[in-house]
């Protein structure tokens, strides 16, 4: 499935502090802990929980949230289909950096290992 110009900028201009709350329920539904949750989004974007917070009580926008990431060197190990999206096949940096942290917390809330997560087994 190839992501449209109107997706793409949809993806741009959500807040980063409206799907918070979704990552984290979706994660502790599954027995996963808001803690795992940060480790996951640390990770990827260099966000320790104070940059996270000040992040959320700005409203950042998706284009705001992954202009100020350093995005991880591993990140494109990220592979996989979410939400339609084959992930490495995504053509905009944009809404490809905010499909590898919908990926990241969908395996967290699956149960896989954090090691695998964090791709520290692979490459």
């Amino acid at each position: 499935m190839k992501s449209t110009a109107h997706h793409d900028e949809r993806i741009a201009q959500m807040t980063f502090a409206s799907v918070y709350p979704h990552y984290v329920s979706k994660v502790e539904k599954k027995g996963r802990t808001k803690e795992e949750l940060h480790q996951v989004i640390e990770w990827l974007t260099g966000f320790d929980d104070g940059k996270l917070q000040t992040l959320i009580d700005e409203k950042a926008d998706f284009r705001a949230f992954f202009d100020q990431a350093s995005l991880h060197p591993n990140a494109h190990l990220i592979k996989g289909v979410i939400c339609g999206y084959r992930v490495e096949e995504i053509e905009n940096p944009l809404t490809q950096k905010a499909r590898y942290l919908d990926k990241l917390i969908d395996e967290l809330a699956k149960g896989r290992k954090m090691e695998k997560i964090l791709r520290k087994a692979e490459g």
